[in-house]
């Protein structure tokens, strides 16, 4: 794990040309919230697999839209454990998820090479103001990322080993189908570890290990150390739990 480390893009997209707005499981915007946002958006950057975007305890002044790319949040511990929270997928904000005016409570990591759009914090006053339909898309999106988190505690307190990790297959393919960055036959190339999954589940790297060879035997998620393979994704929700996201396409800013 690498520390904070984000690189200005030299040439950014215009936001008409956002590749959010072809992807299949988002909302595009209309031309008038494109020139806003043109209008307020500071610049875009990358980074890469195992870089930080986010440190806890850091102050900012900016948020980020993912235009590409995973991450995950997570808290840490003094001792270097750590609890991830949620993976960030195309579409979700970056930085959204503390108080504003206070230091952040969380860090956010690349899983997957990254590239961001960056706006000022301040500036979401105005857009609310000015666009209060792209208003309530911000609260809707903070609304649902806490919907997704009752879903991880749950497996945290009341599912099996093997459920948790069914649950969160499921849930990361769902994601990854929405935002077209899945392969075909429910397949998402990710490098997680299973240290990651361990973290993530709260369970040992031992019981994962176990819990995720058993899976696989039975068919029901196929994880290794660069792929996700959920092969029949309505019995791994019923299996799980887990209930698939609606058609609806979700916003972004």
């Amino acid at each position: 794990m690498r520390g904070v480390r984000v690189f200005e893009i030299a040439e950014p997209y215009a936001c008409q040309e956002c590749p959010l707005q072809d992807c299949p499981g988002l909302r595009p915007l209309d031309d008038a919230q494109l020139a806003y946002m043109q209008s307020v958006k500071e610049a875009e950057f990358s980074c890469e697999r195992g870089d930080i975007v986010l440190k806890e305890g850091d102050e900012t002044d900016h948020l980020f839209t993912v235009l590409d790319g995973v991450a995950i949040r997570y808290l840490e511990l003094e001792d270097g454990r750590r609890q991830i929270i949620n993976f960030m997928f195309p579409g979700d904000l970056i930085g959204l998820q503390g108080a504003f005016d206070e230091p952040l409570s969380h860090s956010v990591e690349a899983v997957l090479p990254l590239r961001l759009c960056r706006f000022r914090r301040s500036d979401f006053v105005h857009l609310i103001k000015e666009h209060p339909r792209l208003g309530f898309d911000i609260t809707w999106l903070a609304a649902k990322e806490e919907n997704a988190l009752e879903g991880h505690i749950v497996s945290l307190g009341q599912r099996s080993a093997r459920e948790r990790v069914v649950y969160l297959a499921a849930w990361l393919l769902d994601r990854a189908l929405a935002t077209g960055i899945a392969r075909e036959g429910n397949k998402l190339s990710m490098a997680i570890t299973q240290s990651q999954i361990a973290d993530m589940l709260g369970l040992s790297l031992v019981h994962t290990n176990r819990t995720i060879k058993s899976l696989d035997r039975d068919g029901l998620v196929e994880w290794s150390s660069r792929e996700i393979c959920v092969p029949d994704m309505a019995e791994a929700a019923k299996f799980a739990s887990f209930e698939r996201s609606e058609k609806a396409h979700r916003p972004f800013v």
